[in-house]
């Protein structure tokens, strides 16, 4: 009667441990959120909690890349959060896991074949030292998860020179958007190379 036992716990472990993935590109705190979507369908387009009673209002928008810098990335995940106007990450007290730290306005998106992906929501506030920032995550197809720099903007003033000039961005760009005005709505856009400068 042991085995059956110990080959059910051994699937049962294996199968916790695939379903979690795999945390590549060093230590991260809070990159397990890329996994608490639920039983929620996800999409390639997102509308983050505080999008209508916000402004300045955003999109952001970019396509992800497999390795090859190239082809289009299908069946990514993409978790991105941020604080409110006040700069902090505000939460309803109902919030569970890590929204009880990342706060209530987070989303997650779903690339599809063609691995672009969009998101709306609002410029977030600054706090302390910090420039205005959006942290996004990768949760890779098979099961590989890390951070990404965070979105920035080029008129924050408090962005510094080291920001600016990152030698090797992780995913191949330093996430700072230049926006443009369309029909009031300030868009930015940004690509990923999944993988690329990770370590």
């Amino acid at each position: 009667m042991k085995t059956p036992i110990l080959i059910l716990f051994s699937l049962l472990f294996c199968h916790s441990t695939l379903a979690q993935g795999t945390l590549v590109g060093g230590p991260c705190q809070g990159c397990e959120a890329v996994f608490e979507y639920g039983n929620r369908t996800l999409s390639a387009v997102d509308t983050l909690p505080g999008f209508e009673e916000n402004k300045p209002k955003l999109k952001i928008t970019g396509t992800i890349y497999k390795s090859d810098g190239k082809t289009p990335a299908e069946n990514v995940i993409l978790y991105i959060y941020q604080t409110n106007r006040e700069g902090e990450y505000a939460t309803r007290e109902d919030e569970k896991g890590w929204g009880r730290r990342h706060g209530y306005i987070r989303g997650w998106i779903k690339t599809g074949a063609d691995g672009k992906y969009s998101f709306y929501t609002f410029k977030p506030g600054s706090y302390g030292n910090n420039p205005s920032h959006i942290h996004p995550i990768i949760l890779e197809p098979n099961g590989k998860y890390y951070w990404l720099g965070s979105y920035h903007f080029a008129d924050d003033p408090k962005l510094t020179n080291e920001d600016r000039n990152i030698d090797s961005p992780r995913g191949g760009s330093n996430g700072i958007l230049s926006l443009k005005n369309e029909n009031g709505i300030l868009v930015g856009q940004r690509d990923f190379i999944l993988g690329k400068n990770l370590e």
